[in-house]
């Protein structure tokens, strides 16, 4: 990509005029935007406010859905994980999806369930997980080498500065969209596949459009929140529950993948 805001850009540009932000929540873990056309879409909540808030006296209900998706370019990355989750308002709408070529990835299934289809597939290759994930290890052990990497490193983690050291050399790379929020995705998204990785974008942040197969990602993964939680009543509740709630993962996977 030419500039790595093109990411960002595109995602903005395809969304509807005419949709505006019904509610929206900063929650300690998970940041949310709901939008007048009953789409929900989620952000991780990084609570960086090293710049000032482009739109810290403008509440955010009732303004146009793309004016608020325009903060993921903000660097208060507090306000960035309000601009991605109203990128994700419309994108996680299941229509929406669908039309994308997005299908369920299957009943049941959790995000502590990521990395199943991987288990054999990384069998003795070299493995890199951005972001803390808990339950990958469990998952991938069977990697010849398993690096993860963290912007804040847990006991045994690679700081996500070694992103150009080690992406370059791996088989695999899975992706947090929370990337997104912090602007590194477009990034390790080009180390990763410029390394030949078959790289994976992982994780509720992820906006479900097929612009990520275009830059070489192999799988794209992403969440429809259930259609029960649509209130600011519900954003409240599921802010105080620190969890992302009831909703299906859904997937997009390159041709020949």
């Amino acid at each position: 990509m030419a500039s790595p805001w093109e990411v960002y850009e595109a995602l903005i540009d395809d969304l509807p005029d005419g949709v505006t932000v019904a509610a929206s929540r900063r929650g300690p873990r998970w940041t949310r935007v709901l939008n007048s056309a009953d789409g929900l879409g989620s952000a991780w909540s990084l609570k960086a406010v090293s710049r000032p808030a482009a739109s810290a006296d403008i509440p955010d209900v009732g303004r146009p859905l793309r004016d608020v998706a325009a903060l993921a370019r903000s660097w208060n990355l507090a306000e960035a994980s309000v601009g991605l989750a109203a990128i994700n308002s419309w994108y996680s709408r299941p229509e929406v999806a669908a039309s994308h070529g997005f299908v369920p990835t299957g009943d049941g299934l959790t995000w502590g369930q990521v990395f199943d289809p991987y288990q054999d597939a990384v069998a003795g290759l070299k493995v890199a997980v951005i972001g803390h994930f808990p339950f990958a290890r469990r998952v991938l052990w069977r990697a010849g080498e398993l690096w993860t990497l963290e912007r804040d490193p847990r006991p045994g983690d690679y700081p996500d500065t070694a992103c150009e050291y080690l992406l370059p050399q791996a088989d695999y790379v899975f992706i947090s969209s929370s990337s997104l929020v912090n602007k590194t995705m477009p990034r390790l998204v080009d180390l990763a596949v410029g390394g030949g990785a078959h790289t994976v974008l992982v994780g509720p942040s992820t906006p479900m459009h097929p612009l990520f197969l275009d830059l070489g990602v192999a799988t794209v993964t992403g969440f429809v929140p259930a259609a029960e939680v649509r209130s600011a009543a519900d954003l409240e509740e599921l802010a105080a529950s620190g969890e992302i709630g009831p909703g299906v993962r859904m997937h997009l996977h390159a041709v020949g993948e």
